[in-house]
């Protein structure tokens, strides 16, 4: 930036008022080849404080979150506070199937078997080997009755878990006598 000195020693009086309209204009100039953004009759206040930002809402509960909340519900045998945090949780993560199945499962204990199987053929579409979901699939079906479904499933179940498959069939064979 040019100064009152450069400007005396090229020849040119910086007295008066032309010799400051042109020490303003060289000096807004030399802002403006710099890049600095100089809004014209404006000055930089740093005194005042800060302004605080807007509030953040609290964040929601994830996906994970409100699953373990829902296996506490659960343990507890608080079936409708089960359904609610594993719904939030496939709500937030569609593609969690030990979710829908634990949904499922909750269902189930409430008796709401039509739900109960969505929930589990949604876990199953996911992840189609998934013995626990293929266990209570058999379990909801023996208790709406549809044992040639329950026997269908326990088909799928054998190769993957014997003990679970088992335990299917002996809730298959006390339903069917």
């Amino acid at each position: 930036m040019m100064s009152a000195m450069t400007l005396k020693g090229m020849g040119r009086s910086t007295s008066g008022r032309r010799g400051r309209a042109v020490l303003l204009a060289l000096a807004l100039a030399g802002g403006a080849l710099a890049g600095a953004e100089w809004p014209v009759g404006a000055a930089a206040d740093s005194t005042g404080p800060v302004p605080a930002p807007p509030p953040r809402p609290a964040a929601a509960p994830s996906a994970e979150q409100e699953y373990n909340r829902g296996l506490r519900a659960r343990a507890a045998k608080d079936w409708t506070a089960a359904v609610a945090a594993f719904r939030n949780a496939v709500e937030q993560r569609p593609a969690f199937p030990e979710a829908w199945n634990e949904l499922g499962y909750a269902h189930k204990n409430q008796r709401r078997y039509d739900e109960s199987v969505r929930a589990y053929d949604e876990a199953l579409r996911l992840r189609p080997r998934f013995p626990e979901a293929l266990e209570y699939l058999g379990e909801a079906y023996v208790e709406m009755g549809r044992l040639d479904d329950a026997r269908r499933v326990l088909d799928r179940l054998k190769p993957l878990d014997a003990g679970r498959a088992r335990e299917l069939a002996e809730v298959i064979a006390k339903k069917g006598k």
